[in-house]
């Protein structure tokens, strides 16, 4: 069964980590009411949801994708770049352990879920200001013997890799190329990102459908002219917390 996990907004979100984003003021109920949408879509996409409570002392918790990652065999646990943020790990990794064996990346190397874009047996790994090295050199050695290969990505002007792409299907990426290493992923059809909207490359697919937020309308028409359909979501409070749409849930088949 395919499976979400989500956690509900902090209210420490309104001061969350930023990095490539200028602070704006969030609107707690609305970042909330935001969150329930998108928690919704992922039902509507067959997903059962299991939704943590929010912690209300970490201010980026609900960002789910980033201490962990599942594969089909095991879940990765990781140090996160930001100390401030590394507490969050804790439950995700005690409900994660229902469902898979976990692995543990350790200090002094970091990694972030978001940085790990999955396209098959193949994992791009974001050298970041969030992921360093050592991470990854972990995360392959973990990794490899389960037949998954690792390739580092280095990544520059965004907060992780998936700020930057996204797999879609069908052999394609969508992405803003001008911010990471393009070479480090070859044989692949792309979507590039309208200009005018230069953080549009994190989406979402199911299937044949993309859910991309409500505020990248040039990106969209891009996407759809190449035969994907759009489901369009209003996460602008979230946005202003750095947020993409894949970094709210950790996603995977549980096993029956």
């Amino acid at each position: 069964m395919l499976t979400a996990i989500t956690r509900g907004v902090s209210p420490a979100i309104v001061n969350c980590e930023l990095t490539f984003v200028a602070r704006a003021p969030i609107d707690l109920a609305k970042a909330v009411e935001q969150h329930r949408a998108y928690e919704h879509a992922l039902e509507k996409f067959g997903a059962k949801v299991i939704s943590l409570p929010p912690e209300a002392a970490l201010g980026d918790s609900m960002f789910v994708e980033d201490p962990a990652m599942v594969l089909d065999e095991l879940a990765l646990i990781f140090p996160l770049g930001t100390e401030s943020r590394r507490g969050e790990a804790a439950s995700l990794a005690k409900l994660l352990s229902r469902f898979r064996a976990l692995k543990y990346v350790q200090l002094p190397g970091t990694a972030e879920g978001g940085d790990i874009l999955r396209v098959g047996r193949n994992l791009f790994a974001g050298l970041s200001k969030r992921t360093n090295e050592g991470g990854i050199r972990q995360l392959r050695s973990i990794v490899e013997d389960y037949g998954y290969t690792v390739t580092a990505v280095p990544v520059s002007g965004c907060l992780h890799l998936k700020s930057a792409v996204t797999f879609l299907g069908r052999n394609t990426l969508l992405a803003n190329r001008k911010w990471f290493d393009t070479s480090c992923m070859p044989g692949f059809e792309w979507i590039d990102v309208a200009p005018e909207e230069p953080h549009a490359a994190n989406a979402l697919a199911f299937d044949d459908t993309v859910i991309l937020p409500a505020s990248f309308p040039l990106t969209r028409a891009r996407i759809e002219a190449r035969g994907f359909k759009v489901l369009s979501l209003d996460i602008s409070e979230l946005q202003k917390a750095e947020s993409g749409l894949t970094c709210s849930s950790l996603l995977f088949n549980a096993k029956t």
